[in-house]
């Protein structure tokens, strides 16, 4: 079973990814996907496709402004954004299921027409932004009813957070399933899954969260077990 996962732009956290999915599996290989290989075609080798964190998202993908607070000084990465934005479209067409991590939340909302917070703001940003390349951690609360509370089971708890965007407008389809005690939106969904390929994302890194054994492992470890077993059945019932 082949998984893609885009990549992140650093090799250490692209293997922590990787240890996450595969999980001792030896039937699962994970493919990377990544604009500087070019290899959009490999996408329709996979089964489901995991959206990586990593660097700010283009504003002109969401009509934001290019100059703000903490923008990279490297510049963006649009060959990227773009690249993992076919990669999403071709999944969803295919009708495999999705999970996106911190960028790859963003990425999912800005690819059905959301915005974003460029910045959260030197008081969020203490708790939200990792600090000397360690995460935070901070409660976050699920809500009732929602598809990740019947995933994880549970009213909430503590996960790692390591960014200082999030989204603004939510996308169009798309409703929130957690919020930090801020307000801040930590994860998001399918508003009416019903006929649409299985889709989740979260905020947080239940990568690093997985190998680092931080936080609720009712925050992870689910997670990750009801996406493969979303690949599972889609693949049984042909």
């Amino acid at each position: 079973m082949k998984i893609g996962l885009t990549y992140t732009g650093t090799l250490w956290k692209h293997e922590n990814y990787v240890r996450w999915i595969r999980n001792e599996d030896a039937e699962i290989e994970v493919i990377r996907l990544d604009a500087s290989l070019g290899n959009l075609a490999d996408v329709s080798e996979c089964a489901g496709l995991v959206l990586s964190g990593g660097v700010d998202i283009d504003p002109e993908l969401y009509d934001g402004p290019m100059d703000y607070v903490k923008a990279p000084a490297d510049g963006f990465q649009t060959e990227r954004d773009l690249f993992e934005q076919a990669a999403l479209q071709l999944s969803w067409e295919m009708g495999l299921p999705v999970l996106g991590v911190c960028r790859g939340l963003q990425l999912i909302n800005v690819s059905c027409g959301g915005t974003l917070v460029q910045d959260l703001g030197e008081d969020k940003d203490l708790v939200h932004e990792n600090s000397m390349g360690v995460d935070k951690e901070h409660p976050v609360g699920v809500v009732a009813g929602s598809q990740l509370a019947g995933i994880v089971g549970c009213s909430g708890g503590i996960v790692n957070s390591a960014h200082h965007q999030a989204i603004d407008r939510l996308g169009e389809g798309l409703r929130v399933n957690c919020r930090a005690e801020d307000g801040t939106i930590e994860g998001v969904e399918w508003e009416m899954p019903a006929g649409k390929p299985w889709m989740m994302a979260v905020q947080w890194h239940p990568e690093r969260m997985y190998v680092n054994r931080v936080g609720d492992e009712l925050l992870y470890r689910p997670i990750r077990e009801r996406f493969i077993n979303a690949i599972k059945s889609k693949y049984a019932d042909h």
